[in-house]
């Protein structure tokens, strides 16, 4: 992934807790590859969180991979009695998360802030 100053960027994910949720900071792009990283590091922390907010403010590139990862985590959790939240997600996301109609089911906050706080 290149940023606006050509610079290569790395996919990372990050984690920590916050007002009883656990946030993972997403940056870079998901696709195919890094969708399973994202998906192990899912079903690790739902073990130990009821709880999680993904922030997608650093997302640059999301494919229906990693939409699937996300949507798959989001319904085991929410049988389980957990939560899952997404948080900071740019246009070009919500616009994919409107027209798939998981928008209207994904609890989705413009801040990790306010994703916590609900």
């Amino acid at each position: 992934m290149r940023s606006a100053r050509g610079i290569v960027q790395e996919f990372r994910l990050t984690s920590q807790e916050r007002g009883g949720a656990l946030v993972i900071g997403i940056a870079g792009d998901l696709d195919i590859v890094t969708s399973r990283e994202l998906d192990e590091l899912l079903t690790a922390s739902r073990r130990l969180h009821d709880r999680i907010v993904l922030d997608l403010s650093a997302v640059e590139f999301m494919d229906t991979s990693s939409l699937a990862v996300i949507v798959g985590h989001w319904k085991a959790m929410q049988s389980g009695g957990g939560s899952l939240a997404l948080a900071g997600a740019r246009y070009q996301h919500n616009k994919t998360l409107w027209i798939t109609g998981l928008a209207d089911r994904l609890p989705m906050f413009a801040t990790v802030d306010l994703a916590v706080a609900s």
